[in-house]
């Protein structure tokens, strides 16, 4: 709607009100023919009931509206009007253009947000502030964030239950896949296909890392040891089907033969370099899958990787 004539300072030209409402355009756009200018508010209430020009009768559509000229645009800005809390003890007079700014900052708004001096922190609006009840705004805004966190809580539970059933029925699907590898030799090799995707998108979850000594390798890590970081696998998300090939080929007595002994590890030392590592989240281990090491000697490597624990030393 537009803005009341009588706020304004002189006289106010026909040209500039709004046929509809009879108050000074604002935001104003006009019929795409006859040209007549309105209220945006205005004239497209008015064309949501029916689909004609309001002086004319002539036919237009919301799309067929467009921007009034200049030339009206500049009639309007020099229009000299008084603020919208005057009523409130404002006696501000505006160009249009400065209005909305203006009456936002007005001191004398009403609605202006102004903070609880009591020491609460909230706030409030201006001619709410004499009934403002610390306390009870308070509780209601604690209730408030209770209720979103119960939402918040039931949506994680149901989200962990879909995972959940997802997981068991992908569980189900390769359970069955297994069975019937021997059966269908073309259910085999879909079946390790899918393995093997499986384990190279685990691989890519992780972060590289860099080993800065070589030389603090746990070769022969105790059972603690591996509990640990075999727990740190499965938290990662590692394909259930390879944790205990992986843990078995934690210790040397499993290693390729080009890290069989120390005496030949340190003959290939140069080499380990060349290996792509991922960090074992949160510990000072890497897995060394053969996904991402196909260019290592097959000495060097094992299938699906290896597990190489370290004192420290690991980036």
């Amino acid at each position: 709607m537009g803005i009341e004539i009588n706020r304004f300072k002189g006289d106010v030209d026909e040209e500039l009100l709004c046929p509809i409402c009879s108050a000074v355009l604002e935001n104003p756009l006009q019929a795409p023919n006859c040209e007549h200018a309105f209220c945006s508010a205005c004239i497209h209430e008015w064309l949501s009931r029916q689909p004609t020009c309001p002086v004319d009768r002539q036919t237009i559509t919301p799309p067929q509206l467009r921007p009034v000229p200049r030339i009206l645009r500049n009639l309007l800005y020099r229009l000299q009007l008084t603020c919208d809390n005057a009523v409130y003890g404002c006696t501000a007079v505006l160009k249009l253009d400065a209005l909305q700014s203006h009456v936002q900052e007005c001191e004398f708004n009403p609605k202006r947000p102004v903070p609880c001096e009591s020491g609460c922190g909230l706030v409030v609006p201006k001619d709410e502030l004499k009934e403002h009840n610390c306390v009870k705004e308070l509780r209601c805004l604690v209730q408030t964030q209770q209720a979103k966190l119960v939402e918040v809580q039931a949506e994680v539970a149901e989200s962990k239950f879909q995972l959940h059933e997802q997981k068991r029925e992908l569980q189900l699907l390769k359970d069955f896949m297994r069975a019937m590898r021997n059966a269908n030799p073309s259910m085999r090799i879909l079946a390790d296909q899918m393995e093997a995707d499986e384990v190279r998108r685990w691989a890519e979850t992780l972060s590289k890392a860099r080993v800065l000594r070589w030389g603090g390798m746990i070769s022969t890590p105790d059972t603690v040891l591996q509990a640990m970081i075999k727990r740190a696998l499965s938290e990662s998300g590692c394909p259930p089907h390879i944790i205990q090939d992986l843990m078995e080929n934690a210790h040397e007595r499993r290693w390729p033969t080009g890290l069989s002994s120390l005496e030949i590890r340190q003959l290939n030392r140069r080499q380990y370099e060349n290996y792509v590592c991922r960090r074992i989240p949160g510990k000072q281990a890497v897995a060394v899958m053969a996904c991402d090491n196909g260019h290592m000697n097959p000495d060097m490597i094992l299938e699906p990787g290896l597990i190489m624990i370290f004192a420290h030393g690991v980036e």
